[in-house]
């Protein structure tokens, strides 16, 4: 099962900091995702396979580990292991779930975040690079923030079993 109040924990822990039994990258948003969802009992899968599962370990991680738009897409078409489901709203979502952004509509995902509570019905998000905490899931005070800004929700499934 995915421990979400463990994910929101480990997420509520190391907001603004970083965990040195991790790499820390430039843009850390889906490395610090990634480390969320790990901390909540994901199983990882595909090693060594840079471009297969979502995984890190032996000094290397999968693309999905660190790149908002192969995270994304892992997480759509992932069958076993950790999956999720794409829902239409950020209402659907609970803490423990994720929410991409494509700041420009291009097709192309640039950001992750982390839901770690809901206020009023209103998801609230942790995030890295720009080191966030408990901030409005829409982040339209964001300086990437565009008119043409493009939301993906994903509910993580609770049944982990590979």
């Amino acid at each position: 099962m995915y421990n979400r109040k463990a994910a929101v924990q480990y997420a509520q822990r190391w907001w603004n900091s970083y965990n040195p039994a991790y790499p820390k990258f430039e843009v850390d948003c889906t490395n610090f995702v990634s480390q969320c969802l790990a901390a909540g009992g994901a199983p990882m899968r595909g090693y060594p396979q840079r471009n297969k599962g979502w995984w890190i370990g032996g000094g290397t991680w999968s693309f999905s580990w660190s790149v908002a738009h192969s995270l994304r897409w892992y997480l759509e078409g992932s069958s076993s292991g950790l999956k999720a489901k794409r829902v239409q709203s950020a209402d659907l979502l609970v803490p423990g779930d994720v929410i991409f952004y494509d700041f420009t509509g291009d097709g192309r995902i640039d950001h992750s975040s982390f839901v770690v509570s809901k206020t009023g019905g209103v998801p609230l998000v942790n995030a890295h690079t720009a080191n966030s905490r408990n901030r409005h899931w829409s982040f339209i005070t964001s300086p990437a923030y565009s008119p043409q800004i493009k939301y993906y929700f994903f509910h993580i499934n609770e049944n982990l079993v590979l």
